[in-house]
């Protein structure tokens, strides 16, 4: 057994080679062969390795992997899985099968050119076995690499890998010790886990949905997608090149008449965006955008369940929903951006563009300037959804009072918004350049958007 204590990835790598009850393959594309080294150079490899693999040339991998699949993509990964598994078992098994638990290590990365250019991601997947001769696990990991320069991202790349190997065999108590010494040395900072999934016996007891939550509220991932009817797709699939209408709010009522509320809200901007758009360009994707965080700084964070609970309700009816790890309309701004330069709208309730309005931002040193200024960088705009009036203070109770509004009808629009100095200026400012632009509420619906 591994020792207890905290252990760096020179040891994991060397306690694996030290198992001689376990016996692998690595097939390793786009980012050296940064996890086999580990346990080449730590000493014992010949208790690990079966075959270390990089095929880098395209017409090699094609050869070895099979034709139509982009190279950086799950196909691929799943692709380079089968083979490599399907050669070691017929390799090895009649020989070593009944004392080795096998397992094959893949990844396909894009790791940092040289200029610089390119989207610096991959796939990363692991198939083993829990015991010799049993049905085999596995788990396929999407993670977007951070680090400046090429050679750190092949570093990363490399302790990631051991940590996958190392936790699959032994860290797979529960999910929080899986991922704890998963993102062990990476997490966060260096690389970032926005997808998972997984099948097989060693997986038996977890649930998907619940996993992609954790690695937000876990702070693994920025964000994760959850698709209304289509199996879940990291981000940078979901969101590639498309125009996008997001719904952000605390969505806390999950009853029947809120949930329809919040889809006629989310539909009323996605009409107004295909419009802007013209109907000879592709429908926007309309998204509920869900946090982690909690909704002012005085509140703590919310829990897996209550955060689960509102995603399944969003997603009834076919709704997409991303959860993202931070709150602030700006960070939500920035992810999308990574994805796509079409159109991005927000379709806001009133109370929450009051709390935009509110926010201290006392994390940015221009505070609320610098905010909108980087919410509205690239191609963003606000739509602004009208709420009851009768609604409004109970929505908006606990902010400062700094506004007044008047009403039509008992509906209060953006426009009847009316911000005490200096906010009022800057609100103006908004309307009328068309940053921030009022919606009408759909004849049918009656009560509240909100937070």
């Amino acid at each position: 057994m591994p020792p207890a204590e905290k252990l760096d990835t020179h040891r994991k790598a060397l306690t694996l080679n030290l198992d001689t009850t376990k016996f692998g393959s690595f097939a390793e594309i786009g980012a050296g062969q940064e996890v086999a080294r580990w346990f080449l150079f730590v000493g014992g490899a010949s208790g690990t390795v079966a075959k270390s693999i990089s095929a880098y040339d395209k017409e090699v991998s094609d050869d070895l992997y099979g034709t139509g699949s982009r190279y950086v993509s799950r196909e691929r990964l799943a692709a380079m899985m089968e083979t490599e598994w399907t050669q070691l078992l017929n390799q090895l098994d009649k020989t070593r099968g009944p004392e080795t638990r096998f397992f094959s290590f893949v990844d396909t990365v894009s790791a940092r050119n040289y200029a610089g250019t390119n989207e610096s991601h991959g796939w990363v997947g692991l198939r083993f076995q829990e015991h010799p001769g049993g049905e085999h696990s596995e788990i396929l990991l999407h993670v977007n690499m951070r680090d400046s320069s090429n050679i750190l991202q092949q570093e990363a790349i490399g302790i990631l890998g051991v940590n996958l190997i190392y936790a699959a065999f032994y860290q797979l108590q529960t999910k929080e010790t899986f991922f704890e010494g998963l993102a062990q040395d990476v997490a966060s900072e260096r690389i970032e886990i926005d997808f998972v999934d997984f099948q097989g016996p060693a997986f038996a007891t977890w649930d998907r949905m619940t996993v992609l939550t954790y690695l937000v509220h876990a702070g693994l991932a920025e964000a994760v997608c959850f698709s209304g009817s289509d199996p879940a797709v990291p981000p940078d699939e979901f969101l590639h090149k498309k125009a996008l209408v997001l719904a952000p709010g605390y969505f806390g009522h999950t009853d029947p008449l809120h949930v329809q509320i919040h889809a006629q809200m989310l539909a009323t901007g996605v009409q107004r965006l295909r419009k802007e758009l013209g109907e000879a360009a592709l429908a926007p994707l309309g998204c509920f955008c869900l946090t982690a965080a909690p909704l002012t700084a005085k509140d703590s964070a919310p829990e897996m369940a209550d955060l689960l609970r509102r995603i399944e309700a969003l997603r009834a009816g076919s709704g997409h929903v991303l959860l993202f790890r931070q709150r602030e309309l700006y960070n939500m701004t920035a992810l999308v951006n990574r994805y796509t330069t079409a159109p991005v709208r927000f379709i806001v309730g009133l109370s929450l563009l009051i709390r935009v309005f509110d926010d201290t931002y006392f994390n940015l040193q221009g505070t609320l300037l610098e905010a909108l200024a980087r919410l509205f960088a690239q191609n963003v705009r606000i739509y602004a959804y009208p709420m009851a009036a009768a609604d409004l203070p109970e929505e908006i109770k606990g902010l400062p009072a700094n506004l007044e509004w008047s009403e039509t009808n008992g509906v209060v629009s953006a426009e009847q918004l009316r911000f005490k100095p200096p906010v009022d200026h800057l609100y103006a400012y908004l309307l009328a350049t068309h940053f921030l632009v009022p919606v009408g509420m759909p004849a049918q619906t009656s009560g509240a958007a909100g937070a």
